[in-house]
C-alpha cells in the first residue's frame, strides 16, 4: 500500500537536521526550519486511507518514504508502531527516533534530513517539484 504527496521545495531547505524530516503544507519556511525537505504538500497524514494507516500500526511493517525531484531520488526507511496517529492536517514527520506524536508518520528511520542525497537537497533548494511516496509493507 502507498500514499503519494505532491509539494514543493523552497529556497531555504537546508536539510540539516539529525533526527527528523519532515513534509509540510505550509506555504512558508523559514531558515529554521531544517528538518523540513518540502512544502504546499497537497495531502497531510489525516487525509490517509484508513487501511494504509492501520498498515503503519502494525510495529513489524516496515515504511519507506521516498522523495523524488528534478530526476534526484532518495529513499529512507523505517518502521510502524502501534502509537502512529496520522490526524495531523499539516505535517508529515519522519523520525530516527521512537518517539510519536500526530505528525509521525514512521519511527526509527534510517536517517533524517541531514542524511538526504545533497543533489536532491539542492534541486528541492530550487524550489523543484516534489513527489513523496510513502509505502509500507
Amino acid at each position: 500500500m502507498k500514499e503519494v504527496i505532491r509539494a514543493r521545495g523552497h529556497e531555504h531547505v537546508s536539510a540539516d537536521h539529525a533526527s527528523t524530516f519532515e513534509v509540510t503544507t505550509d506555504d512558508y519556511l523559514t531558515p529554521a526550519g531544517d528538518c523540513i525537505l518540502a512544502i504546499e504538500a497537497d495531502r497531510a497524514p489525516a487525509d490517509f486511507d484508513p487501511e494504509f494507516v492501520d498498515a503503519c500500526r502494525d510495529a513489524e511493517a516496515t515504511i519507506t518514504v521516498e522523495i523524488e525531484a528534478d530526476g534526484h531520488r532518495e529513499s529512507v526507511e523505517g518502521r510502524g508502531d502501534p502509537d502512529l496517529e496520522f490526524t495531523n492536517e499539516r505535517s508529515a514527520v519522519g523520525r530516527t527516533s521512537d518517539y510519536v506524536d500526530d505528525r509521525t508518520i514512521l519511527v526509527g528511520a534510517e536517517f533524517a534530513a541531514e542524511g538526504f542525497d545533497r543533489e536532491l537537497v539542492d534541486a528541492l533548494a530550487d524550489g523543484a517539484d516534489v513527489t513523496v511516496t510513502i509505502a509500507v509493507e
